[in-house]
């Protein structure tokens, strides 16, 4: 991809919410204050996983890897749009929006994977209670978050590229408050019919194929529950209940934003998804497996007896 055969525009316009500057600084303190709490909450579980003995398992493998990747995904996009909210000039470079796509996309698309490889463990860790340790080696969760990175990366290649290479001359402009591959390509003035198919096929692709094996998992759990007494039913379903809620709330979210047919009504929706998708969502994640999660809990209480009791004596 080259400057030359994409484009003679050096850099596009980021039209943001279109709201007054009053409310403009609000939008900058709430979502400061949502971005500042998605990295605190992100990269405290980082640390509180690889500091402990007791989530030394495949489940924090993964919500290690899930905790990194909403950390990359969201930061592609919000320090730029808190920027945005206080400066006259919301220009973006076009090597900047390059850039600004293929990172969000790549870890975007990792998150789908990361949550499929949690569904499958969950799946192997009620199911399959004995083969567990085999069939869940260390080996094997390095494989499954490796291949979770390289399918984010195909995908974002794929589409960056091809977004890049379209003829940018109707205008500069982009409705939206990131460089995202939707609104750009409607700027274009050459054929964007194989950037509309491409999509339909990768990112249908990424969803239906994560979405069937958290779907096929789940079918088998719940299977499994229903064999159990009461009291192992809501023991075994506390383990998967945060898994679950993030799963259905990042899909229904991504399903809307790439899968649903848009008009120009539903452009400001849109921007609206994308907040939660992308700003929101990474937030909630640790805020999900924290309050949710027995032993994440137990964890945190432990450390804040140690922190409590260092500042005592000193």
């Amino acid at each position: 991809m080259t400057r030359a055969n994409s484009s003679e525009i050096s850099e596009f316009y980021l039209l943001g919410f279109g709201v007054p500057n009053e409310i403009q600084y609000v939008l900058f303190i709430v979502f400061l204050v949502i971005y500042l709490t998605s990295m605190v909450g992100n990269a405290g579980m980082i640390l509180l996983i690889n500091t402990d003995a007791r989530l030394q398992t495949p489940m924090y493998f993964f919500l290690q890897h899930l905790a990194f990747v909403d950390i990359c995904y969201t930061s592609a996009i919000t320090p730029k749009m808190l920027q945005n909210f206080l400066v006259e000039d919301k220009s973006i470079s076009f090597e900047e929006c390059a850039v600004q796509l293929f990172i969000y996309v790549v870890f975007a698309t990792t998150d789908c994977y990361i949550l499929a490889a949690m569904a499958v463990d969950r799946y192997v860790a009620i199911c399959k209670p004995l083969r567990y340790p085999i069939i869940m080696s260390r080996k094997i969760c390095l494989q499954l978050a490796a291949g979770s990175y390289l399918m984010g990366s195909i995908n974002s290649c794929v589409h960056t590229s091809f977004t890049f290479s379209l003829s940018f001359c109707k205008s500069n402009r982009i409705n939206h408050f990131y460089c995202d591959f939707i609104p750009m390509i409607t700027l274009s003035c050459s054929s964007i019919d194989m950037n509309i198919l491409l999509t339909f096929i990768f990112v249908g692709f990424n969803l239906m194929f994560t979405v069937s094996v958290v779907i096929v998992s789940y079918t088998y759990i719940m299977a499994t529950i229903l064999k159990m007494s009461t009291a192992g039913r809501k023991k075994t379903f506390s383990t998967c209940a945060s898994h679950l809620t993030a799963v259905t709330i990042f899909y229904a979210t991504l399903s809307y934003m790439y899968l649903e047919p848009h008009s120009d009504n539903s452009e400001e929706n849109t921007k609206i998804v994308s907040v939660f998708y992308g700003i929101v969502i990474p937030m909630l994640n640790p805020l999900i497996y924290s309050l949710r999660n027995k032993e994440v809990k137990d964890v945190i209480k432990v450390a804040g007896r140690k922190i409590f009791r260092f500042n005592t004596h000193s």
